[in-house]
């Protein structure tokens, strides 16, 4: 059971980053996509996960699903952000939800980000107060948008998928050409670091599809517990020949 709990870390923590790259006057416009992963562990597959961002009225859903088995043990996640985006291009979370089955006691997490108030409410407790954190999804879209403007440092104070504040900072640390289930395409290296942790988690975001993840490695006292590396992608901000 730990193994597979090791490797779905690596998938949640980075798992649903998905943005278009856009233009400064374009900010406020999001395309939509669909992206597909392989989860890994030494080589062999263990599931995959999906990720996807679709227009709803004048707000955003981005959706996560990921499904990894090893052995007997299984894992079943998903992840749902409803949110706006400013003119200015911030990113204004509207809710949040995350549920987890499979070998194991379940488990779910319901947020709400109430903009009147400035309010949190998580699983219908009581209000705590909202001072601009992300939630576990948009500060990895805001990591794209913070990318594709040059940018090569950034830090964020999100709540997580259990309901708990936690702080992140991000540094560019390079770029890669990497061989991928999707093909070969040029990767920029970004070192995700928490605070009072042993975990460490690097990512590729690729320029050529609009600074969509393309890989993830997951460490744990620096020994490797798995990645995920992109299968296909759809956007229409995408041509086929791109």
């Amino acid at each position: 059971m730990q193994l597979v709990k090791l490797i779905l870390w690596s998938v949640i923590v980075l798992g649903s980053t998905l943005v278009s790259h856009v233009t400064f006057a374009e900010k406020s416009k999001l395309a939509e996509f669909e992206a597909e992963y392989t989860v890994n562990r030494f080589g062999r597959s263990l599931g995959i996960a999906k990720l996807s961002l679709a227009a709803e009225d004048e707000n955003y859903r981005l959706n996560y699903y990921s499904k990894v088995s090893a052995f007997f043990l299984s894992d079943i996640r998903s992840e749902t952000s409803l949110f706006s985006v400013k003119k200015d291009g911030d990113l204004h979370p509207i809710s949040y939800a995350y549920s987890r089955s499979g070998t194991g006691r379940n488990k779910s997490t319901k947020i709400d980000f109430d903009s009147k108030d400035t309010n949190i409410i998580i699983n219908q407790g009581e209000p705590i107060n909202w001072q601009d954190e992300l939630d576990n999804q948009l500060y990895r879209l805001d990591v794209q948008l913070k990318l594709a403007a040059g940018e090569t440092e950034f830090s964020y104070d999100i709540i997580n998928s259990r309901g708990q504040l936690r702080h992140y900072n991000l540094v560019v640390v390079g770029t890669e050409q990497l061989d991928l289930p999707f093909g070969m395409i040029e990767g920029v290296k970004v070192l995700f670091k928490r605070e009072n942790s042993t975990r460490e988690t690097i990512a590729w975001f690729s320029p050529q599809l609009n600074y969509q993840l393309v890989k993830l490695q997951q460490f744990k006292d620096d020994n490797e517990q798995g990645d995920i590396r992109l299968k296909s992608f759809k956007s229409d901000a995408i041509s086929p020949a791109s």
